[in-house]
């Protein structure tokens, strides 16, 4: 099974592209952050914070580009994908990225939208999984689509 679920705060602002066909696609770097504790012997273990490249599809990704943005909270599930590519110096690199099927914003409203009679916002409505698997973004071997 290849499944993982994140909570962490978006580094910043997604980065959006439209592929042919007005497939959109974006892509998120989320931090999350394992707290830091004392072991009973009195070993310090220092807060450890590790960065995820999340890409998300369709409906999905038109979300993102409206609502999401550096600092945001989010819940994210999905599951992990590598692949490789040549960089613009000829380097053969390897990415993972999480390929997200669900994701919820999990960040306060801020006053405006809160008001009676407003349009929900996504975080009061369930976000639609994206399938990356039927549209796959065109090979370039010159650099990452993002």
């Amino acid at each position: 099974m290849n499944k993982v679920m994140l909570i962490g705060n978006v580094g910043a602002d997604p980065v959006v592209r439209y592929l042919d066909g007005g497939v959109c696609v974006a892509q998120v770097r989320l931090a999350t952050t394992e707290r830091g504790y004392t072991l009973q012997n009195g070993t310090q273990v220092p807060e450890r914070t590790e960065w995820h490249d999340v890409v998300f599809w369709r409906r999905t990704a038109e979300t993102v580009e409206k609502y999401v943005h550096k600092g945001d909270k989010l819940y994210v599930e999905g599951k992990i994908q590598s692949r490789t590519y040549i960089d613009k110096q000829g380097v053969q690199r390897r990415v993972v990225e999480i390929m997200a099927e669900n994701m919820e914003m999990l960040s306060p409203r801020s006053s405006a939208t809160s008001a009676p009679g407003t349009q929900p916002t996504p975080q009061q409505q369930p976000v639609q999984p994206a399938t990356p698997a039927a549209v796959a973004p065109k090979e370039n071997n010159d650099e990452p689509p993002f």
